[in-house]
């Protein structure tokens, strides 16, 4: 599953370990998931869409 975290991040100018303290997270998992090693379960997806508040859709996108 393709995602745009790492384009919404860098337009807040977070780094990973922000990301990841807001969502409470390792930055590794961050990072896993900004590289596609890792697809978030649902709670966690819908974290990140409320932090970035937009939908879940318009996040993570089918390969």
């Amino acid at each position: 599953m393709n995602n745009r975290l790492k384009v919404l991040r860098a337009e807040r100018n977070w780094s990973q370990a922000e990301l990841a303290d807001r969502l409470g997270v390792s930055r590794q998992t961050v990072n896993a998931l900004e590289t596609g090693r890792y697809d978030p379960s649902l709670p966690l997806a819908f974290k990140i869409a409320r932090v970035f508040d937009q939908a879940i859709e318009a996040i993570f996108l089918e390969d």
